[in-house]
């Protein structure tokens, strides 16, 4: 995440340059490693590519070839950036390490992207970092109190500074360190001393797995990325704990005091691709569930057919059909290749709405009454123009079924969200959400369905199992940032964000 020192530095909020896409959450960033390997870059391009669904602003790859650090980082895309040979026979080296990055507040800048590098007295360090750090502004002014010149906006800096300036002995040692001074959700993974490494916060909040392919191995944000190169799934890195990877093999420690387990929920209701694993779930059967076990909860008298608003409610729609025996079919068909063409649309392209990525599949919503299976609803931008165009269609009726529950609070652990007052649900009840958005009725799956979905008997309401403060407000852990009095130009924003 970054914080832009001209606005609002804490408030979490969506900075898209896509306006049809501002009312989903998104995802900051997927980190790869490897360690072990000549084809090191070349896997590590390969794995930034299947997680390209975790950011699209830039991406960035360092390699190590035992002497020297090599590096190539852009904006972009992985497939544009790292289409050429020339590009990878530049990132020699049997170590690498990658990132991709989600655009956040302010302009894309390259000095943001990541992994970022920075030569200590103990030589090259790199590292990529998937996440939020609730107390990096604290820190950074703490740091540069201290003497500390940052070259870039990003969080992920302090993590570098704070590395430099410990004192302990080892590189291992100076990482924990510096990591048990930083709070909050974070996956990351560096590249030092011949040594490749990977962090997991203690509550586990961001995921990381570790693969192997022959005598090499691969850390990622998701099982996906190792499905890509052929390489096999070992296992999760814990909560809390950190791997160093060498020439000797895997050393594994936790070096944190032991916290509780805190995945974040909404990987398996959005942000996670389908075909990826989680905590030994698969996210596409989880969502098949949450969107089986929505159907049981809020069914809808004479439905005709389940449509699904492409991409990511097509799982939990095809759930919701088996489980309420309604028929499931692509109601609404989505323009891939849309990408950010309309980047600043002309008003009259504005007024088009939706349209630009959906249209209605008129043959089979005519007449119809139609359930519309979506993951959430943010803003309600997005929901009341599918609401519109599906009735436009000649649908009867519009039932909208949403596979979260509402989401009324912001996240601070890596997630680029509104700011809670722009939530269209911590502002409205779930039958003004309905009227908003023009439907004939509207469902979302309850906070306890969602969990007996995911494999719970339900939601320990005093030990909720899974990260689910953007629906219950309770963090599991401290917003350092977000609680400080700043003075001046610093609490404007924040001032602004926290009237409600």
């Amino acid at each position: 995440m970054t914080f832009p020192f001209d606005q609002d530095l804490i408030s979490p909020q969506i900075h898209t340059k896509d306006p049809y896409e501002d009312d989903k959450f998104h995802e900051e960033c997927g980190v790869f490693g490897v360690y072990g390997s000549e084809d090191a870059a070349t896997f590590t391009a390969l794995g930034l590519h299947a997680l390209q669904h975790r950011g699209q602003e830039a991406c960035g790859i360092v390699a190590y070839d035992g002497t020297h650090f090599n590096s190539h980082k852009a904006l972009g895309l992985v497939d544009t950036n790292f289409n050429k040979a020339s590009v990878i026979a530049k990132l020699k080296g049997h170590a690498a390490i990658g990132h991709n990055r989600y655009s956040t507040s302010g302009e894309p800048a390259l000095r943001n992207v990541q992994p970022m590098y920075a030569d200590l007295d103990f030589g090259g360090f790199a590292v990529a970092h998937n996440g939020n750090l609730t107390n990096a502004h604290t820190l950074r002014r703490e740091l540069v109190k201290r003497g500390s010149i940052f070259q870039s906006t990003s969080d992920t800096e302090t993590i570098v500074h704070l590395v430099a300036v410990s004192r302990k002995k080892t590189i291992a040692e100076r990482l924990i360190d510096a990591t048990k001074q930083v709070k909050g959700g974070y996956a990351i993974i560096a590249c030092a001393g011949d040594q490749v490494f990977g962090l997991r916060d203690p509550n586990g909040i961001r995921p990381l797995v570790l693969g192997k392919i022959g005598d090499a191995h691969i850390l990622a944000s998701e099982t996906c990325a190792l499905d890509i190169i052929g390489a096999d799934f070992v296992r999760d890195i814990q909560p809390g704990e950190m791997v160093t990877i060498d020439d000797k093999g895997i050393v594994t420690q936790f070096p944190f005091k032991k916290a509780e387990s805190k995945l974040c929920i909404f990987e398996y209701i959005y942000f996670a691709r389908p075909d990826s694993f989680m905590d030994g779930k698969s996210v596409y059967e989880m969502r098949k569930n949450i969107g089986a076990h929505l159907a049981l909860e809020s069914p809808v008298q004479g439905a005709e057919i389940v449509v699904p608003v492409p991409d990511s409610g097509v799982p939990s729609a095809i759930g919701y059909a088996n489980a309420s025996g309604v028929p499931f079919d692509l109601g609404i068909i989505r323009n891939h290749y849309v990408g950010r063409t309309f980047i600043e649309p002309t008003d009259k392209i504005r007024h088009l709405g939706v349209r630009l990525k959906h249209n209605a599949n008129r043959k089979f919503i005519e007449g119809k009454s139609v359930v519309l299976v979506d993951d959430s609803i943010v803003r309600g931008t997005t929901s009341r123009k599918i609401v519109e165009m599906v009735r436009a269609a000649g649908a009867r009726e519009v039932h909208m079924r949403i596979s979260s529950p509402p989401t009324i609070k912001s996240c601070f652990y890596g997630i680029d969200t509104p700011s809670s007052s722009e939530l269209l649900a911590s502002q409205k009840s779930v039958q003004e959400i309905c009227e908003h958005i023009k439907a004939d009725s509207l469902a979302y799956i309850s906070i306890d369905g969602l969990y007996k979905a995911v494999g719970e008997t339900g939601r320990n309401n005093k030990k909720p199992q899974y990260c689910d403060a953007c629906f219950s407000g309770q963090y599991p852990v401290e917003l350092t940032d977000h609680a400080k009095n700043w003075t001046g130009a610093e609490i404007t924003g924040l001032k602004e964000r926290n009237k409600a």
